[in-house]
């Protein structure tokens, strides 16, 4: 029987389907596509359905660019990549949308690692690598199924003597849903973003996001603090008491590490390890398998901006995915070529990324 292909409009069955596959996570997530859309962005929601049955989705945002316009899928489709009608019926979509939308290409980084044999499916169906990176290529992933006591003894020992320090200097955690309390986040993230070099996102960019997540239980800010009386010890009396923050999505089985930052006094006294472990624990009792810490670099880029932070992430003894890099279906080769390929590729150079 011939599948169907139509815009989706429930979000229990689009949920039900994407949130129970076992690669999925957020970046497919019907809640976050209400976040683009509240920031007025155009999106898509398509689902191949056979005898009733979903068995295929992909959702993606129409970006208006100076680049040239284009849909964006990230983490997505979500599909049994081994079913060559179901795959190749949802491309075919990809394609049509792309056009209805009057898109210079279409650009998709789905949850598929990166092997030859996977590059070749996207190969066969008229893709090419992209220029540019669209969404986290290369993660750190921790098993769940570990207990605490497992994850602990496979950790650095750096990390275990910072959850020991942690302990004695009587760092409490806080937890919150509130988008509020976002406010906080935002301004640290601007001091972060000083220190390590990076474009800090916007109040509005980061409020909107756990706006959409929230209400479900499924966005929670993690706080780590000391006590006034820790900071007059320290001679810290005129800093925030917050030393780091994690702002953690948990959908399907996945529990992701979306944005962190630390103020100026969690650099001297860390809290992070703490975080981490607090909503691991969360997680287990969600029934979460899987913890992603999101972007590392290699090893060997010691000169990147990242480099500290992937150490830090490595330290848990994660294991390392790489996701096949994003892949362009080119739609208007004489714009793309002129105009889209030129300034990503001058910008991963100016950027180093």
């Amino acid at each position: 029987m011939s599948l169907e292909l139509r815009d989706a409009e429930n979000k229990r069955e689009w949920d039900d389907f994407v949130a129970n596959r076992p690669e999925s996570n957020f970046l497919q997530s019907w809640d976050f596509y209400e976040f683009h859309k509240n920031r007025g962005e155009e999106i898509v929601r398509r689902i191949a359905l056979k005898n009733g049955k979903i068995v295929g989705a992909y959702a993606g945002e129409v970006e208006h660019a100076k680049r040239g316009r284009h849909m964006a899928i990230a983490g997505g489709p979500i599909l049994d990549w081994k079913d060559k009608n179901v795959r190749e019926a949802i491309f075919k979509d990809i394609k049509d949308q792309g056009e209805k939308l009057n898109c210079v290409f279409v650009r998709v980084r789905p949850q598929c690692e990166n092997t030859p044999e996977n590059i070749e499916i996207f190969r066969k169906n008229g893709f090419k690598k992209a220029p540019m990176y669209l969404s986290v290529e290369y993660a750190g992933i921790l098993d769940l199924n570990k207990s605490e006591e497992e994850i602990m003894v496979g950790m650095r020992q750096r990390l275990r003597r910072a959850l020991r320090k942690a302990a004695k200097n009587n760092i409490i955690v806080e937890k919150s849903t509130d988008p509020k309390d976002i406010h906080t986040f935002y301004e640290i993230q601007l001091q972060t973003a000083k220190r390590h070099d990076f474009y800090a996102f916007s109040e509005d960019f980061l409020t909107k996001q756990f706006e959409a997540f929230a209400p479900n239980g499924e966005a929670v800010l993690y706080t780590a603090k000391i006590s006034d009386e820790k900071k007059k010890e320290l001679g810290a009396e005129n800093e925030s008491n917050i030393l780091a923050q994690n702002f953690m999505i948990f959908y399907g089985n996945e529990a992701s590490y979306h944005y962190g930052v630390s103020s100026e006094l969690g650099t001297k006294l860390s809290g992070a390890p703490l975080l981490h472990m607090e909503a691991m624990k969360d997680a287990r009792g969600r029934g979460i398998k899987r913890y992603n810490f999101w972007g590392i670099v290699g090893e060997n880029e010691t000169k990147h901006r990242f480099y500290g932070v992937s150490v830090f992430k490595r330290g848990f003894g994660v294991t390392e995915l790489k996701y096949l890099p994003a892949q362009d279906l080119i739609l208007k080769p004489f714009e793309y070529y002129t105009k889209t390929w030129l300034i990503e590729t001058v910008r991963k150079k100016v950027r180093h990324v």
